[in-house]
């Protein structure tokens, strides 16, 4: 498997995970692949419409909180095998 066919799997493996949450904003922030290559581990970012700031200044402000990702992928089955939180960045 390549970086954009690991990429795909994990955006949608979190789309699919989280879709009762009706996260958007969905995006790529980093990618990385184990010394042996049997691993991908692939960080999505996204926001929850709960960690959107929508007081009187959300236009000036236009701060919104994300949500980090890191979805760990066996190379071989192309699948995910563990999602864990990471801090943002």
């Amino acid at each position: 498997m390549d970086v954009k066919e690991a990429v795909q799997v994990a955006k949608a493996y979190v789309a699919e995970l989280f879709d009762d949450e009706n996260i958007r904003n969905v995006g790529l922030e980093e990618v990385d692949r184990s010394e042996d290559g049997n691993t991908w581990t692939i960080t999505i970012d996204f926001s929850r419409p709960w960690e959107s700031y929508n007081g009187p200044l959300a236009s000036v402000m236009q701060s919104q909180s994300r949500s980090y990702k890191q979805v760990h992928i066996r190379d071989k089955y192309k699948r995910v095998f563990s999602i864990t939180s990471k801090t943002g960045t």
